[in-house]
């Protein structure tokens, strides 16, 4: 069982690079193991199914230029194959005199950025768009979409298969070891045998990349974002895409509206610490993995810095009518009878021992292995173009 290349990690990053990395090495004998037993179980099975504009990122960062390439990428790819998107658009919504700056650098970003007509609409122009939302000025953002994630995971294998590739499942990567000829991946399963290595492992980037790096410095700290879904009859409050300017003091978005491919509308996510890395409710709890965030010497000044914050978004977690009175400053006319409780999902946070989340991608090649070490959103909406990305490194 002997490869040219191992990627670990069947989500859409992983899978991505393991087609992309085909593509460009047909002959390459090249192998994707999962420890699941299909592709995009978690972040990218999980996360709220928006093709993101790339109006956001700070210009110039490895998330500002995938994003953009990524979000042409991503959007061809679906037209040739048929899987369901819609450009929709959306629009960032400022509800407060006070927001009205932070929403002035959303725009600069994006104009940095390359994204082509932006607009700025006053409370009259936005409320044509989106009627029920409230507040004093917004930006529409034309290039924002939604997309259907797991689709786009299905089709990659395939295509990737269909080139010669393997994916085995059910194989949960226990140990790498990096010799001067070979590296031997053992799994609860089988062990293999390549000439490089790339880990695409989203929550357990920091595990794995450990596996080969001591001094690997960042670990995964996961933060659950908790969804409601608004009843049919309650729908029409929503049109498109609503989101708040997001607070400069906290790496999330806030709670916002997002109309799905399937024709729901989610609101939300909250983001709690997770208890588990793969914890999608509550009392989801893993001792070792707490144990791991807890004893960091980076949490304790999370806590420090966010602390309070964090304590309202575990309140909203916990009450309805907190996470009801949150999206009323958006929609003040939703109520706690209009929400059923949705999905839930857990984005892999790394944090380094300084207390810093870091907030671009990360991705470090040491030889003949390199790990993704920090993949947050937009990298679904990028996964095309950071698998080329690596793909090109592996290479040189």
């Amino acid at each position: 069982m002997d490869y040219d290349i191992i990627i670990v990690g069947a989500g859409l990053v992983g899978l991505a690079t393991a087609y992309q990395t085909k593509l460009k090495n047909l002959d390459s004998k090249i192998l994707v193991l999962e420890k699941e037993n299909d592709v995009s179980l978690h972040q990218s099975g999980h996360n709220s199914g928006v093709i993101h504009s790339g109006i956001y990122y700070k210009p110039g960062s490895l998330k500002a230029k995938n994003c953009i390439e990524g979000y042409n990428s991503v959007i061809n790819f679906a037209k040739e194959y048929g899987i369901r998107y819609d450009l929709c658009g959306k629009i960032i919504v400022a509800t407060s005199q006070e927001e009205l700056p932070l929403l002035d650098n959303i725009y600069k970003r994006g104009v940095e950025n390359g994204l082509q007509n932006l607009k700025y609409l006053s409370r009259e122009e936005f409320r044509e768009i989106e009627p029920h939302c409230e507040g004093v000025r917004a930006i529409k953002v034309p290039q924002t979409g939604i997309i259907d994630y797991p689709g786009i995971a299905k089709k990659i294998k395939q295509l990737f298969e269909e080139l010669g590739g393997e994916v085995k499942f059910n194989n949960e990567v226990k140990n790498i070891i990096n010799n001067k000829y070979e590296i031997i991946v053992t799994t609860d399963s089988a062990e293999f045998k390549t000439k490089k290595l790339i880990s695409c492992a989203g929550l357990y980037s920091d595990k794995i990349t450990k596996m080969t790096n001591d001094k690997n410095d960042v670990i995964i700290i996961p933060f659950r974002g908790e969804y409601y879904k608004i009843k049919d009859e309650r729908k029409h409050l929503v049109k498109h895409l609503i989101y708040p300017v997001p607070d400069p003091n906290f790496p999330f978005l806030g709670v916002h509206f997002t109309r799905m491919i399937d024709g729901n509308i989610e609101a939300g996510p909250n983001a709690v610490l997770a208890f588990k890395k793969e914890g999608y409710k509550f009392f989801d709890f893993d001792f070792n993995e707490t144990m791991q965030t807890l004893t960091w010497p980076g949490f304790r000044k999370i806590v420090a810095k966010y602390g309070k914050t964090g304590l309202g978004e575990v309140h909203r977690s916990l009450s309805k009518a907190a996470f009801t009175k949150a999206l009323q400053k958006l929609l003040p006319e939703i109520q706690e009878d209009d929400l059923v409780t949705g999905g839930s999902g857990v984005r892999a946070q790394a944090c380094d021992r300084n207390g810093i989340l870091i907030d671009d991608f990360d991705i470090v090649k040491n030889g003949n292995i390199i790990h993704v070490r920090n993949a947050p959103s937009p990298a679904a909406t990028s996964c095309l173009s950071i698998g080329n990305k690596i793909s090109e490194l592996i290479e040189n």
